[in-house]
């Protein structure tokens, strides 16, 4: 029985869940870099709505993207829990970070493979494409989203051409708009940059 019991142990898989819109979602832990308080976003011209903009992290460009504005919902408003769970995203070949704008983060899971169900046909506020599936823990659902499809180049270029019915943007504009910048960060005892 030990035997059993570390193989499903190592078949387990840890999510970080948070809270939007009342349903609560998932991500896989491995790919959170890090949880950080809301702050302001520049807002970038030209993107669409649900990319609100750009946050500085410790120097660098980290895109914003407002998953229920994403999911067809409308924007939620900032409380003092809202933060951003900043993800690693694979665009282009290149690892990018990229902030999900979040109600509240709620607890990490951990979750094994019998623990996880395939998403309802209908009944969801989310595509189903973007599901991994449904993580069951207690008595309730999370959503478990599926990362590289949500935040791919090509459903960010979908959200532009829906934004924009005149010219839609070409792939590589669309890339450059969400690759993180890495930049010094200004010396401020200085105030040089």
């Amino acid at each position: 029985m030990p035997m059993r019991d570390s193989i499903d142990k190592a078949a387990r898989s840890n999510y970080l869940s948070f809270m939007l819109a009342g349903e609560e979602y998932g991500v896989g832990l491995l790919r959170v870099r890090e949880i950080i308080e809301h702050r302001p976003i520049t807002r970038v011209p030209g993107m669409p709505a649900a990319v609100q903009g750009v946050i500085n992290l410790r120097g660098s460009v980290v895109p914003v993207v407002d998953l229920a504005v994403k999911f067809g919902l409308p924007a939620r408003p900032i409380s003092r829990w809202t933060c951003f769970v900043i993800v690693e995203v694979t665009l282009d070949g290149q690892q990018t970070a990229i902030g999900l704008l979040t109600d509240s983060v709620s607890e990490v899971l951990e979750l094994g493979p019998g623990d996880i169900e395939m998403p309802p046909a209908f009944g969801t506020r989310v595509r189903l494409d973007f599901l991994l599936g449904m993580g069951r823990h207690e008595d309730k659902f999370i959503m478990l989203l599926d990362l590289d499809r949500l935040l791919s180049v090509s459903e960010l270029l979908s959200l532009m051409s829906a934004t924009s019915e005149e010219t839609p943007a070409p792939e590589a504009d669309v890339a450059a708009a969400v690759e993180v910048v890495t930049e010094s960060a200004p010396d401020e005892a200085t105030g040089n940059g």
